[in-house]
């Protein structure tokens, strides 16, 4: 099927206008054939560039999925939608299984989830060339890296596939990776040549917030009492605090529930329903909590103690938000939680694996203290930049933090540093340092007659945590050097040095230390809100539990809130209206648009209809094609290269493998759009081979030119020769 057929066929069978960033490019290169590598972050809609694609070609597409909950979530949405999906794992058994496989035998799915351990049986791989497989889709592909989070073994086998299915594209799929983890995934599955792509890691509609920790339980359950409806995530390190925060919250009358690796299997699962059908508000989970949760509509993500590493914070905040409406991320924050973490790195036997875990984090705990915005931080992290100065979605830049002159506590924490340091011949942690200054009656302070120096006491009048604070300031400032180990201990700087003694002002940020018990930021990112009726929107939401349970499935497979949100600001009455709103295909009209027009009407009969501003258009989508038929990733390509920049630059800058780049430079001398000799890439004497080779074996496989020619040319060669030789 063409690919301008893929405008039309979302809407009908999934209810949406536009494309988000990148679906359809990626869309396109999989029905073009191509090998395919996305990295997307979560709530950017990766599910649906295979989904798509496997409603406009011909044959069954193969979805590999690690969990069996995220398998049913996603074929029940599908055929909610009208899309011909099953899946196939152990909970499917007897008539059942043999009915799904019938249907497998004569054609009648487009879409069959499996988990790699299925995929790979003998007998499997029979059936599946007979069930004229066309495409294979690898979801949370960075489990087949040991370089990934969420290493999973079985995966490692799925490049045997290649073999089975000779010719069969592959996707591979995942929020997030690195390069190395990218490299490793299309080593590990045998891709050839594969399409890169890779989105940006910013999520719009996510606000982020770092409070001081207090008692963490009180500001977890301050902050969820102002939320009765929304559904959310609270993360914490041990299952105990996973058990008893659950516990506290559910005797203040809020539904949560305990999630951890060490609940019995059928504990687990059940809490994990409830929480997904809308039955319980809260989940209070360690990090075991989260890969293959299919919930759109998580409204926000606590982190009650502190992250190891800003790569799992930014995957567990990713949980809030998927339907891409405001929500809100907020870590309670304690240097307490930081240090008991890098104890724990003392009993690892592997040095060079804990010194990685502990600068991992020491950088979450900068992001923590930092006083820069959050988004700037983490995107900087993922090696992506923030176009402005003030995302308007984050602490930092909602509520700017007051400047003030710090020359004379500044000036105290670093004489008593000199000072104990002078006095004993070495150094001593921050922890001890503000004793000092508070003067602390400690044994250690005894023992070593810090209680004897000109520093001791002179901070008394000052709050300890405010002295705590304004350390790891100058530490981040570069007034004072921290040792690397656990202990970190404290020495001057050659700046701080130069401050003290000559008195050099020192401005600073104020730090918050405190916050006020039962209040939140009480600000959220306007990315993605949508005014509407929110009396309507309650008896729409009752409305969407009641059908959801009749019919076994979670209340998003029935709509989403953005869809409610939609319907309870334009009053749909007709069935072209209700098709209009976003989120309604064909399928969904069908089944539940007379349930949900009733309820309207009902609702105007006692209640004026509300009249809402208009909503700010989206930008228009990147455009995709140009008239000479490049989309718009390779023109982007070609729009560095005739800047100057080489093909390992491009990568870098763009985020994408060298391979695709040159691959881009190859289609853009192809079409005529690169001026180019062939000299800049192979000799005459290499052409003439080349071309033999290709008249013999043809170009329409590089691989198998590559093969005739004794492997002895990279790709890279090969694409620009057959540029050369097709080019307009």
């Amino acid at each position: 099927m063409r690919h301008a057929n893929l405008a039309p066929l979302l809407k009908q069978t999934f209810g949406y206008d536009t494309f988000r960033p990148l679906q359809r490019e990626i869309m396109e290169a999989a029905l073009a054939g191509r090998d395919v590598v996305a990295i997307l972050p979560t709530g950017a809609g990766k599910s649906l560039c295979f989904q798509l694609p496997a409603l406009a070609r011909e044959g069954l597409t193969l979805v590999i999925s690690p969990l069996i909950a995220l398998m049913k979530d996603q074929v029940d949405a599908l055929v909610a939608s009208g899309v011909a999906a099953t899946f196939i794992n152990s909970s499917i058994q007897g008539s059942e299984a043999h009915r799904r496989r019938s249907g497998l035998e004569e054609g009648h799915y487009q879409l069959l989830y499996a988990a790699p351990e299925r995929v790979m049986m003998p007998d499997f791989v029979s059936d599946l060339q007979r069930w004229n497989v066309t495409a294979i889709a690898v979801d949370e592909a960075h489990c087949i890296s040991q370089w990934g989070h969420d290493f999973r073994p079985e995966y490692r086998a799925l490049g045997q596939l290649r073999d089975a299915l000779p010719g069969v594209p592959f996707l591979a799929l995942t929020a997030t990776a690195t390069e190395q983890v990218r490299e490793d995934i299309i080593r590990q599955l045998h891709l050839h040549e594969p399409e890169v792509f890779l989105a940006s890691f910013n999520r719009p509609n996510l606000s982020y917030t770092v409070l001081p920790k207090a008692k963490a339980t009180s500001q977890v359950y301050d902050f969820v009492r102002q939320r009765p409806s929304e559904a959310g995530i609270v993360y914490v390190q041990s299952r105990r605090s996973a058990e008893s925060l659950a516990a506290a919250l559910t005797a203040e009358g809020v539904k949560a529930v305990a999630y951890h690796a060490g609940l019995q299997p059928e504990e687990r699962a059940a809490n994990q329903e409830a929480f997904i059908r809308d039955e319980a508000n809260v989940v209070c989970a360690t990090i075991a909590f989260g890969m293959g949760i299919n919930k759109p509509d998580v409204r926000y993500v606590i982190h009650a103690d502190l992250p190891k590493n800003i790569e799992g914070y930014y995957q567990e905040t990713g949980r809030a938000g998927r339907d891409s409406l405001p929500s809100e991320c907020v870590l309670l924050y304690s240097r307490g939680d930081l240090v008991r973490n890098l104890k724990f790195l003392d009993e690892m036997t592997d040095a060079q694996a804990a010194e990685i875990a502990a600068r991992q984090m020491r950088m979450m705990a900068d992001f923590a203290e930092g006083t820069e915005c959050r988004r700037v931080a983490l995107l900087d992290y993922f090696g992506e930049q923030w176009p402005g100065d003030n995302c308007g979605g984050c602490d930092i830049c909602l509520q700017p933090r007051e400047q003030w002159d710090a020359t004379t506590h500044a000036q105290k924490l670093l004489s008593c540093i000199f000072r104990i340091r002078q006095k004993s011949g070495f150094s001593t942690g921050l922890n001890h340092v503000v004793e000092v200054l508070a003067g602390a009656n400690t044994e250690k302070i005894r023992k070593w007659y810090h209680d004897q120096l000109s520093t001791y006491g002179i901070g008394k009048d000052v709050p300890r945590e405010e002295w705590a604070v304004l350390g790891r300031q100058l530490i981040r400032e570069g007034y004072i050097d921290a040792t690397a180990d656990s202990f970190q201990t404290l020495s001057l700087s050659k700046k701080g040095l130069a401050t003290l003694m000559n008195r050099t002002p020192v401005m600073l940020t104020r730090v918050p230390i405190a916050v006020k018990a039962g209040t939140s930021t009480g600000k959220v990112a306007k990315a993605g809100s949508i005014a509407c009726d929110e009396g309507l929107f309650a008896e729409l939401r009752a409305l969407r539990k009641r059908l959801a349970d009749e019919k076994g499935v979670p209340p998003y497979v029935v709509f989403g809130d953005a869809s409610l949100r939609h319907m309870c600001r334009e009053y749909p009455h007709t069935e072209r209206g209700f098709l209009a709103i976003p989120g309604v295909g064909s399928q969904k009209l069908a089944d539940y648009g007379a349930a949900f027009m009733g309820v309207i009407s009902q609702w105007l009969e006692g209640h004026e209809m509300l009249k809402f501003a208009a909503e700010a258009a989206p930008p228009p989508p990147p455009k995709m094609k140009s008239e000479d038929g490049l989309t718009g990733t390779v023109l982007e390509t070609l729009r560095l290269q005739r800047q100057g920049h080489s093909a390992e630059k491009i990568a870098a800058l763009r985020g994408l493998v060298v391979s695709t780049i040159h691959s881009h430079i190859a289609q853009g001398i192809q079409r005529g759009e690169v001026k180019a000799d062939p000299r800049d890439y192979y000799s005459a004497e290499e052409e003439a081979e080349l071309r033999a080779a290709a008249a013999e074996h043809g170009m329409e496989s590089l691989g198998k030119l590559r093969e005739a020619l004794g492997n002895r040319y990279e790709y890279p060669v090969l694409h620009y020769f057959r540029a050369f030789e097709t080019r307009k």
